[in-house]
C-alpha cells in the first residue's frame, strides 16, 4: 500500500503550477456521452476518479485514450445504457451518468451511487427533477432503472442549490424537447464550467438569474476540445498548507476570480495576499490568528470541501475558533485523527470547537475521506516530528501528486510504498 510520510515543522516556499479541477472535469467525461465523435479534454488531472469515470465510459462502449495530459474520449460506439455496481461503487460521481444517458439513449440502468440508498441526502432531487421531465424510475435492489420516452423541458425548483443535481439536470435537458428551467441551481464554478463546455457542444444554455438556468433543447451536440479549468480546492490546500507552515509561496494557473471566500478567511489568520490575472502570492509567517465563528455555505461561501484544511490551520492559532458546518451533516472524521496530533477540537452537532495547542506533534493517522487527507497532511507540515498518514487511496481520488507538489515547495514529505498491514 502507499502511505505519506512527513517530516514537520519545515515552512513552505517556493512556485507550483495548480492542477486542473476533479470536480469540473468529471461532469465533462459524463457529458462527452451526449454527442458522438471524440472529446478531447487537455489538462486532465491524472486521478483515481477520473480513472474511474473512464472505466465507466468504456464499459459503455466509449474508446478512451490518453496523449500526455489530454484525455481523449471517442464515444461513436456507445450503445449501452446500463453501468456494473462494481464500476460504480467507489465513487459518488457516477450518478452524474443517470442525466447523460437518459439525454442520449433515453434510459439507463445504473446502481445506487457509492453503494448508498436514496434518501435524505443521496439522489433524491436528481430524481424529483427528471420525473417532471417525463422520467419513469423502477427501483431494483441494487440499481436504478430510469427510461423517458418523450424527454421534455419543465421547470423545476430545487430546495437546496445541489451541484450534483443542477448538473444531472442540464445533462438531461440539454437534448430535451422544449426549455426548461432549473431555479435555486448551485451557482459553484464546476456548474458554470459545465454550462460553458455544454455550450461549446452547441448546446443553447443561459443564465437567466444567479440562481436560474435556462436551458433550450437542440437537436444535437457535437464533439470538442477544451481545457479543464485549475482545481479552486487542489490551490485552497495549498495556501492552507503555507498558512500553517506559516511559509510564502505562489500559485501559477490559478483560478483567482473563484476564491474570494477563502482569501477573506486567509487574510483573518493574518496571511498577506497579492493578486494578479492567473498568480496567487501568499506570505503566511504572520498566519496565527484564530477566527471566532466561520461557516461553510454553497458557492460563493466558504467551501466545505476546505472546512478540514482550515481546522488543521486553526488548531495551531492564537485564540479559541470554531467552524459550523453547513452543507453536509458529518465531515468532522479528521478531528479524531487531528487529535492524536495532540490538537483540541471538539466536536458539537454540526459546529467543532477548535481550542489551539502550542505545537501539532507527528503522529500515524489515518485518511478515512479524501478532504480529511489533506487536512492530515497540512498538520504533518506543520508539526513536530515524524507524522505516517494511511489510507492514501482518498488523497488519491482528487489530488494528482499532493506529496510531489509540497515537496517541490520545500515541505519534507514524501509517498511510499510499503507491504499492506
Amino acid at each position: 500500500m502507499e502511505i505519506i510520510q512527513i517530516t514537520g515543522q519545515t515552512p513552505l516556499y517556493g512556485e507550483l503550477t495548480v492542477q486542473s479541477s476533479k470536480n469540473a472535469v468529471l461532469p465533462m467525461i459524463a457529458a462527452a456521452l451526449l454527442a458522438k465523435g471524440t472529446t478531447a479534454i487537455k489538462k486532465c488531472p491524472r486521478i483515481t476518479d477520473v480513472f474511474h469515470m473512464t472505466e465507466i465510459m468504456e464499459e459503455l462502449g466509449c474508446r478512451i485514450r490518453w496523449e500526455n495530459n489530454t484525455l481523449c474520449i471517442d464515444t461513436s460506439d456507445s450503445k449501452t445504457c446500463r453501468i456494473r455496481a462494481l464500476s460504480a461503487g467507489s465513487m459518488r460521481s457516477s450518478v452524474i451518468f443517470l442525466g447523460s444517458l437518459l439525454g442520449r439513449m433515453k434510459e439507463a440502468d445504473i446502481p445506487y451511487p457509492g453503494g448508498c440508498v436514496i434518501g435524505k441526502r443521496p439522489i433524491d432531487m436528481h430524481l424529483a427533477g427528471l420525473k417532471k421531465m417525463g422520467v419513469v424510475f423502477e427501483e431494483g435492489e441494487q440499481n436504478l432503472h430510469a427510461k423517458a420516452e418523450n424527454l421534455c423541458g419543465c421547470k423545476i425548483s430545487l430546495p437546496y442549490p445541489s451541484v450534483g443535481a443542477t448538473q444531472n439536470l442540464m445533462l438531461a435537458a440539454v437534448l430535451a424537447e422544449g426549455t426548461t428551467s432549473i431555479n435555486g441551481c448551485s451557482r459553484e464554478p464546476e456548474v458554470t464550467q459545465l454550462v460553458v463546455f455544454l455550450n461549446q457542444m452547441g448546446a443553447d444554455i443561459v443564465w437567466k438569474r444567479p440562481d436560474c438556468l435556462v436551458v433550450h433543447g437542440v437537436k444535437e451536440l457535437h464533439a470538442i476540445t477544451c481545457q479543464a479549468a485549475a482545481d479552486r480546492i487542489v490551490a485552497g490546500t495549498y495556501l492552507a498548507a503555507a498558512a500553517a507552515t506559516r511559509g510564502k509561496v505562489v500559485l501559477r494557473g490559478a483560478p483567482v476570480g473563484q476564491l474570494d471566500a477563502v482569501y477573506r478567511v486567509l487574510l483573518k489568520t493574518g496571511g498577506k495576499l497579492r493578486i494578479t490575472d492567473d498568480t496567487i502570492l501568499f506570505d503566511g509567517s504572520q498566519a496565527v490568528k484564530g477566527i471566532e465563528w466561520i461557516k461553510t455555505t454553497p458557492y460563493p461561501g466558504f467551501p466545505t470541501d476546505l472546512q478540514s484544511q482550515l481546522a488543521a490551520i486553526l488548531s495551531i492559532s492564537d485564540r479559541k475558533s470554531h467552524i459550523e458546518e453547513t452543507v453536509f451533516e458529518s465531515r468532522f472524521a479528521a478531528v479524531e485523527e487531528l487529535n492524536k496530533m495532540q490538537a483540541d477540537i471538539k466536536v458539537n452537532g454540526r459546529v467543532i470547537e477548535i481550542c489551539p495547542v502550542k505545537k501539532l506533534y507527528g503522529a500515524r493517522v489515518h485518511a478515512r475521506d479524501l478532504r480529511g487527507g489533506a487536512a492530515l497532511v497540512i498538520a504533518g507540515l506543520a508539526a513536530e516530528g515524524d507524522t505516517v498518514i494511511t489510507g492514501y487511496e482518498f488523497l488519491a481520488r482528487g489530488y494528482a501528486d499532493i506529496a510531489g507538489d509540497l515537496a517541490a515547495l520545500g515541505g519534507k514529505i514524501q509517498k511510499i510504498e510499503v507491504q499492506d498491514e
